[in-house]
């Protein structure tokens, strides 16, 4: 949710804000907004709506040319998307301008004292109050690191702030606790985002900052603190992915572009992960052979596409290690007071790193003493470093914010933590892993070659435009593939769409089916799995017989659904488990094209943020 971007340098603080800003639009947000330092003052400008507004309004009345400034876009917590609301909030002075992601939870007593003050508070917002706290701090010491370890020390709940003081025209201030912010070092030039994207056009060195730091941004470099004072440790990194991947590369949209490179992001996920001996070799798994083989349970914690793929793991992790696996919706997890101890391992999935709900169920975890995996995108995020392992995806950016090559890349990630797992264990023989890793290497072709006979299933999506619902129903692994499907469906098309085991369409579901209904069934291979092969082919007889318009996804070679079938999509034979990799392409490809038949931004769903940093 939101973007924030700081800029301290030689260039023109605008059109760098300002462009890092269009870099972050794929995060979700509903106003933008920025401030620039010049001639001994502030200046800002704020617009509700999208960031052509704001860059409308620079247009007809540009700020003044400086060299520092700050930026946001805003995804509305406190306060209607307006103007007012909008980000930077300044004192009422005008000589502080701040921004903010996430939620201030004590801001209503800070607001009141505050008020109690004699401070003049225009807007709805929790992040107005810190503007106000900022200047008093600072008039007490003149130091715009210290005035910002003042406020955060007042502050609960989970925050990003970057901060500017006219005072100190070189320097731009900012602080995290529980929410991503990122450092970007430039060759005379220093930047703060919520993300690299936003400066990646500039450097690819940047320092992952620890959780309740403050930084000091200036020309000449970056000084890191605790919020108590305390000189902190930072890590530097360089951004293995340049400006180009996060172009759209002649695509319609990010999605698009997105979808289509899926094929190199399996391959990625999958390189460098065996060793010459053929064993699995996870780097990021700094959990030792005798931890893992203590495992006697497994808990999967995850939100959203996230929790499809975790799902999916638990198939393959039940089946390659024979140890028990639970997945959970990390929004739930520790609400229900769940079973863990030492010999628990927590698999923690988050395409951002950031997401709060499994954050949230990752301290709970540890604090109960069990171990954390994380299987993560986004290098030196919260959740990785807040865990015991990490296995990165290496999908690259994902702009869009309903995830496509996200998902694949943690699908495979889940696949070789069970093989890994198994390995450690010895529930698998090495042959048996190398077999199976030799499948999964085969897969980026397996996509390929499902995206290169899409166009059906394109004019399929545009006939449908028009229909208000769309069932999917699965079995075995198919089933997380249905909720997938679905869920795209909302994401992107705005229509009511459900996903089932189709085991359970008897048991309620089936009252739902009429004439014309679009219903897609995901069917599992003939060969792996003959029994429920059969009984679904029974259940889309059902489904027809009752007047539905079938959509199947089968393999190639399976004859048995042809006469079933209203629209037949054809994805490679694949071993069962691994089917998702290819049964999901079509469905994803289906959900955008719709989505862009009915006129919809499919890059930025209404009311949906890329990372969500709010429980």
């Amino acid at each position: 949710m939101c973007g924030i971007i700081g800029y301290v340098g030689g260039q023109s603080a605008q059109d760098v804000v300002v462009a890092g800003l269009k870099r972050l639009e794929y995060r979700g947000y509903d106003s933008a907004g920025l401030a620039v330092l010049a001639d001994g003052g502030l200046a800002a400008a704020k617009r509700a709506g999208k960031l052509v507004n704001l860059e409308k309004a620079l247009a007809e009345a540009p700020l003044p040319a400086g060299t520092t400034g700050i930026g946001h876009t805003r995804w509305a917590t406190h306060g209607a998307p307006t103007d007012v609301n909008a980000h930077p909030h300044l004192d009422n002075a005008g000589r502080v301008a701040v921004v903010h992601n996430g939620i201030i939870e004590n801001f209503a007593a800070l607001r009141a004292e505050l008020a109690g003050r004699g401070h003049d508070l225009a807007s709805e917002t929790d992040t107005e109050v810190v503007a106000h706290l900022f200047a008093e701090a600072f008039s007490s010491c003149a130091d715009p690191a210290e005035a910002m370890r003042q406020v955060c020390r007042r502050l609960e709940g989970a925050f990003t702030l970057v901060a500017v003081h006219a005072d100190a025209p070189d320097t731009v201030v900012g602080a995290r606790r529980n929410s991503p912010l990122v450092v970007g070092v430039g060759q005379d030039e220093s930047f703060l985002a919520s993300d690299v994207a936003a400066f990646i056009a500039h450097t690819r060195s940047a320092i992952e900052l620890g959780q309740d730091q403050v930084v000091e941004l200036r020309r000449e470099g970056v000084t890191v603190t605790g919020f108590d004072g305390r000189p902190a440790d930072v890590r530097r990194y360089h951004v293995d992915w340049d400006v180009s991947a996060a172009e759209k590369s002649g695509h319609a949209s990010f999605m698009l572009k997105e979808i289509e490179e899926q094929p190199r992001a399996v391959a990625d996920t999958l390189l460098g992960r065996v060793d010459g001996s053929g064993a699995l070799r996870l780097d990021e798994v700094r959990l030792a052979p005798h931890e893992l083989r203590e495992v006697d349970k497994v808990v999967v914690v995850a939100c959203g596409t996230a929790f499809h793929a975790g799902m999916i793991a638990k198939y393959a992790i039940e089946h390659w290690t024979r140890i028990p696996c639970e997945t959970e919706l990390a929004s739930e997890f520790r609400y229900r007071d769940p079973i863990l101890g030492p010999r628990t391992l927590v698999v923690a999935i988050s395409q951002s790193g950031e997401t709060m709900d499994t954050l949230m169920a990752v301290r709970h975890a540890r604090e109960q003493g069990a171990k954390v995996l994380a299987i993560c995108n986004t290098n030196g995020s919260t959740i990785p470093r807040e865990s015991d392992a990490v296995l990165y995806t290496h999908a690259g950016p994902e702009v869009a914010v309903a995830s496509t090559k996200a998902f694949l890349t943690q699908l495979v990630a889940c696949y070789l933590v069970a093989l890994y797992l198994g390995q450690n264990c010895g529930t698998k023989w090495g042959d048996e892993i190398r077999t199976v890793v030799r499948q999964l290497s085969e897969m980026p072709g397996s996509v390929a070659r499902v995206l290169g006979a899409m166009e059906p299933v394109r004019a399929l999506a545009r006939s449908l435009a028009d229909h208000d619902t769309v069932l999917f129903v699965g079995r075995h692994v198919g089933y997380p593939v249905a909720l997938e499907g679905a869920l795209k469906l909302k994401e992107l098309a705005y229509m009511h769409a459900e996903g089932f085991a189709a085991g359970e369409l008897k048991h309620g579901p089936i009252a739902l089916i009429e004439d014309g209904l679009p219903v897609v069934v995901i069917v599992p291979s003939p060969r792996g799995r003959s029994v429920l092969h059969d009984k679904i082919v029974s259940n889309i007889q059902e489904i027809r017989a009752r007047g539905a318009r079938t959509v199947v996804i089968a393999e190639e070679g399976d004859d048995a659904v042809v006469p079933y079938a209203d629209h037949l999509i054809r994805i490679p034979a694949t071993p069962t488990l691994l089917q998702p990799l290819v049964a999901t392409v079509p469905l994803q490809v289906f959900a955008c094209e719709l989505a862009t038949a009915r006129g919809n931004d499919v890059d930025q769903p209404r009311n949906l943020a890329k990372s969500v940093t709010v429980e």
